[in-house]
């Protein structure tokens, strides 16, 4: 039966949070026989059980609770997943035990699934993680291959005499996200419907509150787009159901605060009331809050709801709790500390310089761009793994996904700095194995070509780390699927049908975020090396006598020519096109090297040099280091394909362009390239030959006479 529902009066505008919280107006202050229902949320705390900055650590998200509850008994500790999964290094050393201790004496009640819970694949979920955990996991779009649920779809409790529902999900997207071996018993199904059918079931069974917990989440902050059906997100919440009354969303890892007004919602489901939608970033920088008024009769009168940081900035500007840290869980903490200080001290090596993910101009993440540290990543793993032939492997590509910090070593007192082990699991915390295989030229392509993201994806790039010796040019306009125009293996280009040696790691392999093509590798072989032990080895072998020194040499870079230039040049032409990707993307005013200027040359033939714009980005793509480049062809040039190298003047980055060159003959403007050109040329230099012969025969006449 249809609960009835009153509806207090609630802004309907929609509310951005970015860094601070906001709160929507309060619900009107409950009346006598009224209930207020309190809904804590977390998101996406990936193990981060220390306090860090604005990260306030376990115990202090504990204190939060405490207090909280505190303040109104009738309170529910909910979350949408990612609590654990590319964790910090002491919850990684001991497969996040120490979080899950940690969340389950801070009486966390329910989430939703996230992706990061499927890290380890189905069975490590089902029968590790989910016995430990005192909470209830859900995942009514989870399901095992018959149809039947993997996971409970929903749960209910009634507390302070009003039943209070949930139905849980996780993004449709999770075989991109883990690798797909490990779920292969598993269907994920659309959110929408699975959680309408859950939220209807909660509300038949009399749920007077039903709030959706949902491991997916809006790619901005900007509340105006959340029913756009363009988006992965947009298209749930635009299809959800009147039965939900909030939204506790996550996996993006953003800020937001936002209510979807009654008109723009699912006209269909006939809604009763406006819908809160909440995330509230990552790392435990904040707690959803959401207050449900409910009234003797059993129906919701207000609904408000806010984002509650946990830490802010003193006036030294040093981050400070703003609760108080729960003792029972500093405890758990500080044992995990402890374990991991003697686990993680050991020093691999030595590094010349910090080796960091690509940024945006603000210093946020952007795995849209080539970085040195991918790049090392990949190398790492292409010169530890050995396959069966005994043929070391040519080429490693490395998902930037994969790098969840940078590795700076312990540089206080500057570089040559030392790199832990600590360190490197926590730039690699997933444990993933070395899976080494042969892919065709042909398969190469498509692998990079599959860097731009399929439409809706919340990160549209993925640029891909790459070991030495590999690198490719592209046209970042080019349509889908003919970005990539080149790719050369040490000075050699790559051919279509021959086949490579290549190793990326067991996520990839299974064809994680988006990139299929390595599914379809042959010879496939799990070397057993995880990604980690690849680090510590290379680090062993190449750092241990002498630092290892930074590459901040480019691996791809964009190469655009202008419309309507000719398919092919003649010596002494001039050949103009631009360059981008030249530079790793960073922050503004870094100073890591990159190329001011680079030169351009033919067969060790300088042809000119040109300067690079370095200027940082907040874009989250590669195009980072631009130049414009016009120089003119030798004059004795031969004809045929020739590569011009581009090369900078300071990192070392150098990669070929290729261009047609026409025979010398063909300087009259006629292209040598066309057959019918050829053809033309030919019959006007027979035309020519026989009025010469013309002439000269009458000439000898004319002397005769004489």
């Amino acid at each position: 039966m249809k609960r009835a529902r009153r509806w207090a009066a609630l802004s309907g505008t929609a509310v951005v949070v970015a860094g601070l919280a906001l709160a929507i107006p309060p619900a009107a202050a409950a009346a006598p026989g009224d209930t207020e229902i309190q809904i804590l949320g977390l998101n996406d705390f990936h193990g981060r059980i220390d306090a860090n900055g604005q990260e306030a650590g376990a115990a202090v998200v504990a204190g939060a609770v405490t207090q909280l509850k505190s303040e109104n008994p009738n309170t529910i500790f909910a979350g949408s997943g990612d609590f654990i999964g590319a964790s910090t290094f002491p919850s990684f050393i001991a497969k996040d035990k120490p979080t899950i201790d940690a969340l389950n004496d801070a009486d966390l009640q329910v989430s939703s699934v996230g992706n990061h819970e499927f890290d380890q694949g189905w069975d490590d979920l089902a029968n590790r993680v989910i016995p430990a955990a005192d909470w209830k996991y859900l995942g009514a779009n989870v399901k095992k291959l018959d149809g039947s649920d993997a996971l409970a779809p929903t749960w209910e409790t009634t507390i302070g005499g009003v039943k209070v529902g949930f139905v849980g999900a996780v993004t449709e997207h999770l075989h991109e996200l883990v690798a797909p071996s490990g779920i292969a018993t598993l269907q994920i199904t659309d959110i929408a419907k699975a959680v309408n059918k859950g939220a209807a079931d909660l509300t038949a069974a009399g749920a007077q509150i039903v709030v959706l917990l949902v491991h997916e989440g809006y790619a901005t902050t900007d509340c105006t787009g959340l029913t756009d059906p363009n988006s992965d997100f947009g298209k749930v919440v635009g299809a959800l159901s009147g039965d939900i009354d909030a939204v506790i969303s996550g996996h993006t890892h953003l800020e937001y605060n936002c209510t979807v007004p009654l008109a723009q919602r699912n006209k269909a489901a006939s809604p009763a009331r406006d819908l809160p939608v909440m995330q509230g970033g990552m790392y435990g920088h904040n707690l959803d809050q959401l207050v449900f008024t409910v009234d003797s009769a059993g129906a919701i009168t207000g609904i408000s709801h806010t984002l509650l940081p946990l830490t802010s900035k003193d006036a030294d500007g040093n981050w400070q709790p703003n609760y108080t840290a729960d003792p029972t869980v500093a405890a758990v903490v500080a044992a995990a500390d402890a374990d991991a200080k003697v686990k993680g001290a050991v020093a691999l090596g030595k590094i010349d310089g910090p080796l960091d993910r690509a940024k945006t101009a603000d210093g946020d993440e952007n795995r849209g761009g080539e970085s040195d540290l991918g790049n090392l990543v990949a190398e790492a793993q292409r010169w530890v793994t050995v396959p069966s032939t005994g043929t070391s492997a040519q080429i490693a590509f490395m998902n930037p996904g994969g790098l969840r910090a940078d590795m700076e070593g312990n540089n206080a007192s500057g570089y040559p700095a030392a790199v832990t082990y600590e360190q490197a699991a926590t730039v690699q915390p997933f444990a993933n194995t070395l899976v080494n295989m042969t892919l065709t030229g042909a398969q190469i392509k498509t692998v990079l070509e599959q860097q731009w993201q399929p439409d809706g994806a919340s990160r549209p790039m993925l640029r891909l780390g790459i070991s030495k010796g590999f690198v490719y040019t592209y046209d970042p306009g080019a349509a889908r699927d003919h970005h990539i125009t080149g790719m050369w293996l040490n000075g050699e280009p790559i051919s279509a049908t021959a086949s490579y040696n290549v190793t990326v790691n067991s996520f990839l392999a299974a064809g994680g975020d988006n990139f299929f093509e390595l599914a379809n590798g042959a010879n496939r072989a799990d070397t057993g090396i995880t990604d980690l032990q690849g680090m510590v080895d290379y680090m062993a072998a190449m750092a241990g006598s002498a630092p290892l020194k930074v590459d901040s040499s480019q691996r791809s870079v964009g190469v655009v020519f202008p419309a309507g230039a000719p398919a092919s040049y003649a010596p002494g032409d001039t050949v103009t096109f631009a360059l981008s990707s030249l530079v790793f993307p960073a922050p503004t005013g870094s100073t890591r090297p990159m190329d001011t200027s680079v030169t351009v040359s033919f067969a060790g033939r300088l042809l000119g040099t040109f300067p690079v714009n370095t200027a940082a980005s907040m874009d989250k793509f590669d195009e980072t280091g631009t130049a414009q480049v016009s120089v003119v062809l030798p004059s004795d040039m031969p004809a045929g394909t020739a590569d011009l190298v581009i090369e900078g003047t300071t990192t070392g980055t150098s990669v070929p362009v290729t261009i047609t060159v026409q025979a010398a003959l063909a300087a009259t403007g006629v292209d040598m390239t066309q057959p019918a050109a050829v053809a033309v040329l030919l019959l006007l230099l027979g035309s020519a030959l026989v009025v010469a012969a013309r002439r000269r025969g009458a000439h000898r006449v004319t002397r005769a006479e004489r």
